[in-house]
């Protein structure tokens, strides 16, 4: 059985209401969008900004090499691989994605030797589908099994609707993800590769004698993009992974069916500027402030209070403010004993119906087994909430 309690607090325009009441306000409209898929989040706070079919699944197209470039990051991270070593071009290689292909490459010779480093360039500045298989088969000795690690380590980093069938996104092998997946995969790019993660701002990048600028089409428009790529699949449209840092706030934006890849850009730049621009933080609690209280069965205690580790913030509209709503959801009762700092419940904090921002909440101190008396009258009360 689930159960939440529910909040009741004024700060500043911003009101907490229980969620069995009526909103006397209506949630501000969400923000229009030409994007049939679209997920905007503020990364301090993570705060959802935008929300629009983000976990409807599209075809990746060239935004798998984001995750392409996360198995590669990690294996240098965990020092399997380095950025010396010499990966060989192969004839699959240099045919599927090279310059035989006629599509993006960063123009590999056949039977070379690439050091890692200048095909990570490659594959993020370039987008070269012949640097993307050459580091494939030079990790995972092919492609096919490079697609199968590039899936694991996709549920492994939490994203839960994104599979990769090759390294490149090339249609011959279907790839598939969401906005919601694609915005995660941005945050852990930025959060786990600071070493890796300013290749994506590079403006330029020359192999093979020939000179090629970034492909990312936000890079050029100097409102402070510094990643992330690009793609496009027929039928589908125009996609993109981005991400702006200004003044202190970066925003991370994953979008998906634009008509053109104008459209594309002069949407992407709408929505990263209104995100910018309209919103200010706001702290709704402070660190060690009780945020509420979960019902223990079997205790010392019958309840125990309910912290967070850090103060809890959103990314609010600066003007009209939207009513907010919080919940605190957690399995009812909690069985004693409980540890002090155990991670019991979280916070969901509500825009109307959307979920904006989830907080775990800790438990505030420890609760112990109490005696057989405690034990069964909970276990009484526990009956009859079963029953109703």
């Amino acid at each position: 059985m689930r159960g939440f309690l529910l909040l009741g607090f004024v700060l500043a325009a911003i009101a907490f209401q229980p969620a069995d009441e009526t909103i006397a306000q209506e949630a501000q409209p969400v923000f229009a969008t030409k994007a049939k898929q679209a997920y905007l989040v503020e990364e301090a706070t993570g705060t959802v900004l935008l929300a629009v079919n983000e976990n409807q699944s599209f075809p990746a197209a060239s935004l798998a090499k984001l995750m392409t470039m996360e198995v590669v990051f990690d294996a240098l991270k965990n020092g399997a691989i380095s950025p010396e070593a010499l990966y060989p071009v192969s004839e699959y290689a240099w045919r599927t994605g090279g310059a035989p292909s006629g599509t993006t490459t960063m123009f590999a010779a056949l039977k070379s030797q690439v050091p890692v480093g200048d095909l990570m360039r490659g594959v993020v500045i370039q987008n070269a589908n012949d640097a993307c298989i050459i580091l494939a088969e030079g990790i995972a000795r092919s492609e096919g099994e490079f697609a199968a690690r590039m899936t694991a380590r996709a549920r492994d980093i939490g994203l839960t609707r994104s599979t990769f069938g090759n390294a490149t996104g090339l249609p011959y092998a279907e790839s598939w993800t969401t906005a919601h997946d694609l915005v995660e995969l941005s945050r852990h790019l930025h959060g786990s590769y600071p070493d890796y993660y300013p290749l994506y701002a590079q403006p330029d990048f020359q192999w093979n004698k020939i000179f090629q600028r970034n492909k990312n089409p936000l890079l050029s428009l100097n409102m402070g993009v510094d990643g992330l790529g690009a793609g496009f699949a027929e039928g589908t449209g125009y996609a993109l992974a981005a991400s702006v840092a200004r003044d202190g706030t970066r925003l991370f934006l994953a979008m998906g069916g634009l008509a053109t890849d104008k459209e594309r850009s002069e949407e992407a730049k709408r929505l990263l500027e209104w995100g910018l621009s309209s919103f200010q933080t706001k702290v709704l609690f402070k660190t060690d402030d009780v945020i509420g209280q979960a019902s223990v069965y079997g205790g010392t205690d019958s309840h125990v209070d309910l912290v967070t580790r850090e103060a809890v913030e959103v990314y609010v509209p600066r003007t009209n403010p939207e009513r907010l709503s919080g919940r605190i959801v957690y399995r009812w009762p909690l069985r004693a004993p409980v540890a002090q700092g155990a991670e019991v419940a979280v916070l969901k904090i509500s825009a109307g119906d959307r979920v904006i921002r989830e907080v775990p909440l800790m438990a505030a101190a420890p609760v112990e087994v109490g005696g057989l008396r405690a034990q069964a009258s909970d276990a009484l009360l526990e009956l009859m909430f079963f029953w109703l």
